[in-house]
């Protein structure tokens, strides 16, 4: 079903969140990822959505003569936990970022606001929820836009993101991430939330299983 809303992204309701400092589709829905909060990393796979948001931000990196990220099952067990949280409780137009944690006895939640105090909220998650010992640094979108693909959505959370300074020099390692090495990427795409995770280390959990979803 195609939304009334204006379809320059400029124009429908969208918000893009990072930290600088160490930092819905019909297709969509016909993935909806599972409950993760104890998922096992060894059967974690991905929505058809992230493979493709994935499959793109890897794309772009690769036009500016830059390596693919691997996937992560660790970093993506913590993306999709954390855009089925907010999809949950996000309140839009809050005080709370899209880098807060409601509360959940599985994670150390946070009122995250954009004076980044509340920075090692996000660092942390990786260890709270997996077993990736290292930080985690996240990149944030939300749309209220219905999308006709999931490669239309990806395209368009990506232009987002290529619009925003922060995003695009955590994303192509410029700025204040010209020295870091990206190993690891985890990916979740739930409701209208989308978020990337980035790692320094490597994942000892490996990749997200292959699967047909």
């Amino acid at each position: 079903m195609k939304s009334t809303t204006n379809p320059d992204w400029r124009w429908r309701i969208l918000l893009i969140a990072i930290v600088l400092f160490g930092m819905r589709s019909a297709a969509q829905q016909t993935s909806e990822p599972n409950a993760i909060a104890a998922a096992d990393p060894g059967t974690h796979q991905l929505s058809n959505a992230e493979k493709e948001l994935a499959r793109q931000l890897n794309l772009y990196r690769k036009s500016r003569n830059l390596p693919a990220i691997p996937l992560s099952a660790s970093l993506s067990i913590v993306a999709r936990a954390h855009v089925m949280d907010l999809s949950e409780h996000y309140e839009y137009g809050g005080r709370c970022n899209l880098h807060s944690w409601s509360e959940s006895a599985q994670w150390s939640s946070c009122c995250y606001t954009n004076d980044h105090s509340k920075a090692s909220c996000m660092w942390d998650k990786p260890r709270e929820l997996t077993v990736y010992s290292g930080d985690g640094y996240e990149i944030a979108f939300f749309s209220n836009y219905e999308y006709e693909s999931d490669a239309a959505f990806a395209k368009d959370v990506l232009e987002g993101w290529k619009s925003s300074r922060g995003h695009h020099e955590l994303i192509i390692n410029k700025g204040k991430w010209t020295t870091s090495r990206w190993q690891a990427m985890g990916v979740g795409v739930f409701g209208d939330f989308a978020v990337v995770w980035f790692g320094e280390e490597i994942d000892p959990a490996g990749s997200p299983v292959s699967g047909d979803n």
